[in-house]
């Protein structure tokens, strides 16, 4: 393999590396470009650590001069490090010729064999500690933008939110996470205790007050299905809970709907607040439902949306993972009922052949 330059991977230093990828006391193959042609240009075993070694490395290199150095690492030993050294002091062909060369060096000798490689431009990065520092910044984590760190800080908050458990409070407050307390306002709490007791569609809106971190009512309403995403805030998050009417079933029963609503285009702040209280909220309304010996049923499914405007009938029968007998339709009867009305369909018989 040649580079753009045209110069190539001499025998020589492909018979040099075998020898030394065989061997087990190679520490340094140096190369270097001569007459178009990389060439070896000196084979130095281990006389100590990786890292006693490395120390030594600035006396096999001149000031002015680039060169290319395969480094046998400790762990493993089948692993090698590629080092190009390219001096500021250089001439500038000679800068460029091994810049441009580089590839070419460990896709010939099989790029299998190095897992790591270092840019040098003078003695002083090659050494333990430069090799050291490296590793370091390989390790760390990488940089993100403001805005992934953003995001980051709400994934956070929502795995964080998984893992919490309601352990119940008199005075209506939860934990929500580490230092935010949410309270709730008499409206929001008035607003669940006639959730609980009314027996019509309904549906109860709140919001978070993040100044006073209260939970507030933002609208209790009756509302048909069809209304359920049109009521819901677009541009901020929201809690609802929806209570639907299941009349085609036999008994007829109310189910209670909690929904999480959070627009993509919310801020990045109110997202992390309503995910990090979303799991304790509804489990305080199903349990203050519970506790006023509401007849309604509490859905053990949440719906959660980014776009509260697909909330539309179909759209909660498949969240809620209903089917059989007992979907809705939008008559608002069962699929049997449905079917009652419809006059029975004579199947086609068999064409008839020629």
């Amino acid at each position: 393999m040649s580079a753009p330059t045209g110069i190539s991977v001499s025998p020589e230093l492909t018979s040099a590396f075998s020898d030394a990828v065989a061997s087990t006391d190679t520490r340094f193959l140096k190369i270097a470009i001569q007459n178009e042609s990389l060439v070896p240009n000196g084979v130095h075993p281990s006389s100590g650590s990786l890292e006693e070694d490395l120390d030594k490395l600035g006396d096999l290199l001149e000031d002015n001069v680039p060169a290319y150095v395969l480094v046998r690492l400790d762990e493993p030993t089948t692993e090698w490090l590629a080092v190009y050294y390219v001096p500021d002091s250089a001439k500038v062909r000679d800068k460029m010729l091994y810049a441009a060369t580089r590839n070419t060096l460990t896709k010939s000798l099989g790029s299998a064999h190095f897992t790591d490689n270092i840019f040098a431009t003078s003695k002083e990065d090659l050494n333990a500690e430069a090799y050291a520092k490296h590793k370091r910044h390989l390790a760390a984590p990488k940089p993100m933008s403001a805005r992934e760190k953003e995001m980051e800080a709400v994934k956070a908050a929502e795995r964080e939110a998984g893992g919490w458990s309601y352990e119940g409070s008199g005075a209506r407050q939860s934990h929500v996470g580490q230092g935010v307390f949410l309270k709730w306002s008499p409206e929001a709490e008035e607003a669940i205790k006639e959730l609980g007791t009314t027996e019509d569609s309904r549906l109860v809106v709140f919001s978070i007050d993040a100044a006073t971190e209260t939970l507030i009512l933002t609208s209790n309403a009756t509302v048909d299905v069809s209304e359920v995403g049109s009521s819901l805030p677009t541009s901020d998050p929201s809690y609802a809970f929806f209570a639907w009417p299941q009349n085609h079933t036999s008994p007829p029963r109310r189910e209670i709907i909690p929904i999480y609503s959070c627009p993509s285009s919310s801020p990045v702040r109110h997202r992390m607040l309503y995910s990090s209280a979303n799991l304790i909220t509804v489990k305080e309304v199903k349990d203050y439902l519970n506790n006023a010996g509401t007849s309604s049923s509490f859905s053990p499914r949440k719906v959660e949306t980014s776009d509260p405007t697909e909330l539309n009938e179909q759209y909660l029968v498949a969240e809620l993972g209903w089917a059989g007998p007992e979907a809705p339709t939008s008559s608002g009867r069962g699929p049997t009922a449905d079917a009652e009305k419809r006059p029975f369909a004579r199947p086609k018989g068999p064409g008839r052949k020629r």
